[in-house]
């Protein structure tokens, strides 16, 4: 991605979260607001409205007379994340088991063959963007405004530490899997459903060296571009 004339907030949150999840911006570089400001061609009010909104989600920590950094997740919070993510998606899981509509349940499908044909092309933005956006739309059918918002900061929190931690380079958290879970929801399966989920994350956080902070690069301009 080049550099936006005049790019939104919205925008600038995005690409600051992409080059997070694809370990181009590494944990405890510092975002300059001028900086920031010429790459995205905005004003540093916009670049501040974007910092502030990555520090809600967690990814970025803001100290006063400093500036803005990357965070930096330990170890232990990241063991923490994933233990909290498998018991908000089993609720989630457990919800959707007893009550989904066949129109969610089309969303769904329709959301991993979108994740199969990324997968197809190795759009990496993209694998990114829907591997994670398949957990969260699990969260919006169940139809919970507090599990959706629980979900958006741990799925945010996770790209995080997939960013540090990730022992590969692949990004992709699994349409096939997602799709055997999807599948064990329709039929109302809770134990199947729930089963897959706790195998699924599993598998995700089997992925992550919990040992290891990658040297990643400290330039913000080469990591935006």
């Amino acid at each position: 991605m080049t550099e936006q004339a005049g790019a939104s907030t919205q925008q600038i949150v995005e690409r600051v979260w992409l080059s997070i999840a694809e370990r181009k911006l590494r944990p405890g570089v510092q975002l300059k607001e001028g900086q920031l400001a010429a790459i995205f061609d905005v004003s540093r009010a916009r670049i501040r409205q974007a910092l502030a909104a990555l520090e809600r989600d967690g990814l970025v920590t803001i100290i006063p007379n400093r500036g803005a950094f990357v965070c930096q997740p330990s170890v232990d919070e990241a063991r923490d994340v994933f233990f909290v993510r498998r018991a908000v998606e089993r609720c989630i899981v457990e919800r959707l088991c007893k009550s989904i509509s066949k129109v969610n349940v089309t969303r769904l499908r329709t959301h991993v063959s979108k994740e199969r044909t990324a997968n197809a092309q190795d759009s990496t933005t993209d694998i990114i963007k829907l591997s994670g956006g398949f957990h969260l739309l699990l969260a919006e059918v169940a139809n919970s405004d507090f599990l959706f918002a629980t979900m958006r900061d741990l799925i945010a929190r996770s790209s995080l530490i997939t960013a540090v931690y990730r022992n590969t380079n692949r990004f992709n958290c699994g349409p096939d899997e997602h799709a055997e879970i999807v599948d064990a929801i329709a039929n109302g399966d809770l134990s199947k459903a729930t089963g897959l989920m706790e195998h699924h994350l599993e598998h995700v956080e089997s992925e992550l060296d919990l040992s290891e902070i990658r040297d990643l690069p400290h330039d913000l301009r080469s990591a935006l571009a």
